[in-house]
């Protein structure tokens, strides 16, 4: 089926060459969608062309196989495979809204927040580290909750195809398999997914410029810690920092977190690495991961055939011409479509100070306070290297300059 479109490449010699990629959304089978409305469980095939572009070569709207759930081309008819992409963009949207951002940021840091607050005293050094990071965290979630999850005219009911329940029943699977050692620190996640390899996926902006700004994030987070405990034991005997950690990993049931992952040995930090690692996975998905998944929304969002976060009527189960007449059939009404365009942007504007520059400071020891003017130099130098890199991409990627990178989640 696909390999007309592999430039002369076999399958097996595609995937061999690390060029064949997969978005699998199986997160979504059984998932509650709005009264008439349809959510898609979709997988796509990608291949990367010989000039870097990613290109989609087959999707299938639904996980199993059947006779009404064809595999669809880029040869089928001009808006049969429209419409395939554009409902698999829609499932794919119901992910990045739910899992990615609100789940994967908002959530679960908010989680890590409150228990760091249970846990650390105020003038702990760890507690100092993490707090301007969850900065207007607990009040942007509970503003946007109300926003969010309110019946018939919330933002979840009114834009999308999957309303609170849909919205639910995503976040709820998502957190179930969320792995701190993995989805939360950037270079495992790479490495999870295959694209660690800067020579797979040549155009990945976001894992060039994610990375530029983590490794200076690990430097100053593996400096800031060495600062307070000398050797593995100092963060053994800490009482504090070993009770959060408990209490992150501790399942729900039992009155905890129920994080997955959480970087330990018996059940206890035994290293500074391990506590580095934890830190780290904070700082990051409260700045980098938060900003990128929600600075580019707009971008994505606003023509709504590209990214439609609402589609009406039912996906294409046949590989039937359809018209531009379908495609239209397919879109929201003007109402809809406006309400979509008011919400993204105001959810893809800045809303925080930029990385490293504190609302809140809580760091006063002058061995910190150098730390963080060296956080802040080594990113204003990050700022200009991506600058830089922008210069000669084929589509510039502004979300992770430093000084587009929000310092808290707010908004």
């Amino acid at each position: 089926m696909v390999e007309p479109f592999l430039e002369g490449l076999t399958l097996t010699h595609a995937l061999s060459d690390r060029r064949i990629f997969i978005v699998d959304h199986e997160i979504l089978q059984d998932c509650p969608s709005m009264p008439d409305l349809t959510i898609c469980a979709p997988f796509a095939l990608f291949f990367e062309q010989n000039d870097g572009t990613l290109i989609p070569i087959a999707i299938q709207l639904f996980q199993d196989k059947a006779d009404d759930n064809p595999v669809f081309l880029p040869t089928d008819s001009k808006y049969s495979w429209t419409l395939a992409k554009m409902w698999f963009n829609n499932a794919d949207a119901c992910v990045h809204q739910s899992a990615i951002h609100l789940a994967a940021t908002h959530l679960i840091m908010e989680g890590i927040a409150i228990v760091m607050n249970r846990q650390l005293s105020q003038s702990h050094p760890i507690f100092k580290l993490l707090k301007p990071h969850f900065h207007l965290l607990l009040p942007t979630n509970t503003r946007a909750f109300e926003k969010l999850f309110a019946p018939i005219h919330g933002w979840t009911e009114g834009i999308t195809n999957m309303g609170i329940t849909g919205l639910n029943h995503i976040i709820e699977k998502f957190c179930e398999k969320w792995r701190m050692d993995i989805d939360g620190l950037l270079p495992a996640d790479l490495m999870y997914r295959g694209v660690e390899d800067p020579e797979v996926l040549k155009h990945y902006y976001f894992r060039e410029d994610a990375m530029t700004v983590y490794e200076i994030i690990h430097k100053y987070v593996n400096n800031y810690v060495k600062l307070y405990y000398d050797d593995d034991n100092d963060v053994i005997d800490d009482a504090e920092i070993q009770s959060w950690r408990e209490e992150m990993a501790k399942s729900s049931a039992e009155g905890g977190l129920g994080l997955h992952g959480v970087p330990g040995d018996s059940e206890k930090f035994m290293s500074r690495r391990q506590l580095v690692d934890v830190c780290c996975c904070v700082i990051y998905t409260c700045t980098v991961g938060n900003s990128a998944s929600k600075l580019k929304k707009y971008d994505e969002y606003a023509f709504i055939p590209n990214y439609p976060s609402k589609l009406i009527g039912e996906p294409p189960k046949d590989k039937r011409e359809r018209t531009e007449d379908d495609i239209l059939a397919a879109l929201p009404d003007k109402a809809t479509v406006m309400e979509t365009l008011k919400i993204f942007k105001l959810l893809a504007q800045k809303h925080s100070e930029s990385i490293g520059h504190f609302v809140v400071n809580c760091v006063y020891d002058p061995k910190g306070v150098k730390l963080i003017k060296e956080f802040r130099d080594d990113l204003k130098k990050a700022s200009g290297i991506i600058r830089t890199r922008n210069k000669s991409r084929m589509i510039s990627y502004l979300c992770l300059d430093p000084l587009e990178i929000q310092n808290n989640i707010c908004i």
